[in-house]
């Protein structure tokens, strides 16, 4: 036998090419599919292959004749081999097998089990070498009281994780809020437990910090889905009754398809306070993104501003004393001249209004209410009995028809244009519901408003008779009303007008 057999056969176990084998197969799937580990895979590789040329050297020590020496060199050198290949199979079972069966325990339980790993390996081969463990133990046990005296608070924390891992406190992905920390876990490990905020930080918080104080698992309920319950605040003056506001409000927001707004439970307003000048209220929601929660609360409190500015209730303002003079007045004449003037160019782009006068346009603007919807509101409803017509200046609407065999998009408006022109002018329910597709800006135009114009020129009926007629006759298109096209624009001329004409009294 020569010398570098005689070195490898000290050396190297038998099964040591299969070993190195297996090694490199686990360390390329893992530089493969975990390429944020690349860093510690080099590390853990390179410490392999250090035991193996430490084996080798362990050889060449007994080649050289100091066998007492070259044994205790491959033992060293042979449970440093196995602990860089319990840590290699740890992240491949951890970081690869668990997560393709959708498991994801938490990186303490792998730092646990390797480390249990580690010990029992250590044990099995002293006592392969055949050291007697009894003393070993006796001794260990001075040196852990030593030790757990001195690193308190490490141990503390280390026990604070393991803790917090047994009884399921929280998992990783749950949002908890700490003080003043609020955020996602996203790391529970020995000493720590990272949590990532909204505000694109990662707080690391001492495990013992969580076990002695008191902490909050936010959007969790055994047996619910994951939503959270916010609240918006507003306040409103004294001068409207409570019962309307929130009748208004909460209509507004459960009636309305807002994203991350969770429909059960159902928002609700209620009045919370007396405030100094207004009453304050408060819509609370259930938010089912809890990294959305100020887009969603503004999304809300659009949907509030837009109720309460249709419903004619404008929000408070702080209280104080303003001489009123003659400018001012001049300036609010002015104002309201070029609000008029805005509406009566935008009753010109009406097809319904393009026959008035000057006058009774003037008269129509005037006589104009404001009603903005945001997205997502429902701004009439089908089957709904309301006499007034909505004019659409700004945005986009969307008209749905509800059938026993679900819902039909017919078509969408586009400002500028009109809708509910049956309802106000012969009194029919809503025949669609309008949803707004966008934030939109409109105009609501009533019954009694109107009547004293169509009063003074009846002549009028007749003129806006023609555009509700080709206006029925676009939506029988759109629905496919064959029997409805077949019919004669005359009769259907016939039949609205003396809709029209009984409705105001003509």
């Amino acid at each position: 036998m020569n010398a570098l057999q005689q070195i490898s056969a000290f050396a190297w176990h038998q099964n040591i090419t299969y070993l190195v084998g297996i090694v490199l197969l686990v360390a390329l799937l893992l530089f493969r599919f975990k390429p944020g580990m690349r860093r510690t895979l080099a590390n853990t590789l390179g410490f392999f292959l250090a035991c193996l040329a430490g084996l080798f050297v362990s050889g060449i020590v007994d080649y050289l004749g100091f066998a007492g020496a070259a044994s205790a060199l491959h033992e060293i050198f042979i449970v440093a081999e196995g602990m860089a290949v319990i840590r290699l199979a740890g992240l491949f079972v951890f970081r690869i097998l668990l997560p393709l069966a959708r498991l994801n325990p938490p990186s303490i339980l792998e730092d646990l089990l390797v480390i249990l790993t580690y010990i029992i390996w250590g044990i099995v081969r002293l006592r392969y070498a055949g050291v007697d463990l009894s003393g070993i133990v006796a001794t260990s046990a001075v040196i852990t009281a030593v030790i757990a005296f001195s690193m308190q608070d490490t141990l503390g924390n280390i026990l604070g994780g393991l803790a917090l891992e047994l009884d399921n406190s929280f998992e990783i992905g749950d949002w908890i809020k700490a003080d003043d920390v609020i955020g996602k876990v996203v790391d529970i490990r020995w000493r720590s437990t990272s949590v990532e905020t909204r505000n694109w930080e990662t707080v690391v918080i001492p495990n013992s910090v969580l076990m002695k104080a008191k902490f909050s698992v936010l959007g969790k309920r055994v047996g619910e889905p994951e939503q959270w319950r916010r609240w918006v605040w507003f306040n409103v003056d004294y001068g409207i009754p409570p019962v309307r506001v929130i009748e208004i409000v909460q209509q507004a927001i459960q009636g309305a398809d807002i994203p991350l707004v969770a429909k059960q439970p159902a928002p609700n307003c209620i009045m919370m306070d007396f405030d100094k000048s207004s009453a304050r209220y408060a819509v609370r929601y259930w938010l089912t993104d809890l990294a959305n929660d100020d887009p969603t609360d503004s999304a809300v409190r659009t949907h509030i501003y837009a109720a309460l500015a249709r419903a004619g209730i404008r929000l408070p303002v702080p209280e104080q004393n303003v001489h009123v003079i003659k400018e001012g007045e001049k300036q609010n004449q002015a104002r309201q001249s070029r609000e008029t003037a805005r509406r009566i160019d935008a009753l010109r782009k009406i097809d319904l209004f393009r026959l008035f006068s000057e006058s009774e346009l003037q008269a129509v603007a005037e006589s104009l209410k404001f009603a903005p919807f945001a997205k997502g509101d429902v701004i009439t409803r089908q089957g709904a009995v309301a006499h007034w017509l909505y004019i659409l200046t700004e945005g986009e609407a969307e008209v749905v028809l509800e059938t026993p065999a679900g819902k039909h998009t017919l078509n969408s408006i586009q400002a500028p244009s009109f809708f509910g022109e049956m309802g106000m002018m012969t009194g029919a329910p809503r025949s669609a519901t309008v949803t707004a597709k966008t934030d939109v800006e409109c105009y609501q135009l009533d019954k009694k408003s109107f009547e004293s114009i169509i009063q003074s020129r009846p002549s009028i009926a007749e003129e806006i008779t023609q555009v509700l007629v080709a206006r029925q006759a676009e939506l029988h298109s759109v629905q496919d009303d064959l029997a409805e096209a077949e019919r004669s624009k005359a009769q259907q001329h016939s039949e609205i007008l003396d809709r029209v004409k009984r409705f105001f009294g003509l």
